[in-house]
């Protein structure tokens, strides 16, 4: 018994070294990676931002000090936001949920008649409100007392004011949270807004149907090509991408990973496109694969809708760098399934739809 005590001791020290050892080796790494992108990057942005080293560099994750300048680059202003721009719509909001307030305080003073006659709330607001709350509960600086509810609230209002035609989307809170994770309020409207007009998230936030239709038949067009026997699995079970891939798109896998490795995915969303969403749910699928397998179609639709808590950042995205979609690859099959799309979609509705024109 002493023997086995001794041995499981230095088992444990040993294990203990090695950690400490992985720390110091991430601290040096951090460190160092700082230092290159604030000296040698950032200054020079236009002209590295594609070179190689910067690529490689860039795959292993941003430091989380850079991170929010990084991505306030990569995704631009395409939509000329200022800041009294912002301002104007923020004010907008907030006047908004003031009114919802005191709309829902006069109710609470009225009968029921005049209740139902006299006083509607804005749902919206309501949405967003509720939304706010339940965004990254572990964090706790989201929820109603937090540092970080009203700023959430305010951004995601000016969104909804600034383009009613989308008005607020479920799944919107966790592009504007990690986003305010990592910059300043005005920098992350931005780029929340710059973000949500990209070609993949406009189709799904507008709910575009047929484009979210030909990403859904893109996505098994390259799952078929990296992973064809699990795609027959899901065909067999009737599990279709639109029952997982919604809602990693919608929040860009904030909701579904661990944040830190959220974030390193947003890293490369960044850095690669949306080619890059493909690559992390082909990764994900990839890791689990001899799991899925074995499932069958409610099995398979509950985990993927809940991924294992404790993902390895290491594994996934060593999984992820097995898939390969290039960008010419990437619209090639998107082009081929939009275009299969547009045969089947109703010629009269065409001016609905100009992405399915060009």
């Amino acid at each position: 018994m002493i023997e086995v005590a001794k041995k499981k001791e230095l088992r444990d020290l040993q294990e203990q070294q090695k950690k400490q050892e992985d720390q110091s080796h991430h601290e040096n790494f951090v460190v160092n990676a700082l230092a290159t992108w604030n000296k040698e990057i950032l200054p020079n942005w236009d002209n590295m931002r594609n070179a190689k080293k910067v690529l490689e560099l860039w795959w292993l994750g941003l430091p989380p000090s850079v991170r929010g300048r990084v991505w306030k680059l990569a995704f631009g202003n395409d939509l000329h936001i200022t800041q009294e721009l912002f301002e104007i719509f923020r004010c907008h909001a907030e006047q908004k949920l003031l009114n919802n307030e005191n709309s829902k305080s006069r109710l609470r003073s009225e009968d029921l008649a005049a209740k139902s006659q006299n006083f509607v709330t804005d749902s919206v607001v309501d949405l967003i409100t509720m939304d706010v709350s339940r965004t990254f509960p572990s964090l706790g600086i989201f929820q109603k007392g937090g540092p970080f509810h009203n700023v959430l609230y305010k951004v995601l209002g000016a969104y909804s004011c600034y383009r009613p035609d989308i008005g607020y989307v479920q799944g919107m809170a966790f592009l504007a949270a990690v986003l305010l994770l990592n910059m300043e309020e005005i920098d992350a409207f931005i780029c929340f807004a710059n973000l949500i007009n990209r070609p993949m998230q406009m189709a799904f936030f507008s709910v575009d149907q047929p484009m979210m239709r030909a990403y859904f038949l893109a996505f098994e067009v390259h799952l078929q090509d990296h992973l064809p026997k699990l795609q027959s699995h899901f065909t067999e079970q009737g599990l279709t991408p639109d029952l997982y891939l919604t809602d990693w798109i919608f929040t860009l896998y904030s909701k579904s990973l661990p944040l830190d490795v959220a974030s390193r995915v947003w890293d490369l969303f960044c850095r690669d496109g949306d080619e890059f969403l493909f690559r992390t749910a082909l990764g994900i699928l990839q890791m689990f694969s001899s799991e899925l397998m074995k499932m069958e179609f409610i099995t398979l639709a509950q985990f993927l809708t809940k991924l294992p808590e404790n993902i390895s950042e290491e594994n996934l995205f060593q999984s992820i760098a097995n898939i390969t979609i290039t960008r010419e690859k990437f619209n090639q099959v998107l082009t081929e399934q939009t275009q299969k799309v547009l045969q089947l979609y109703p010629a009269d509705k065409l001016k609905q739809h100009p992405t399915l024109r060009k």
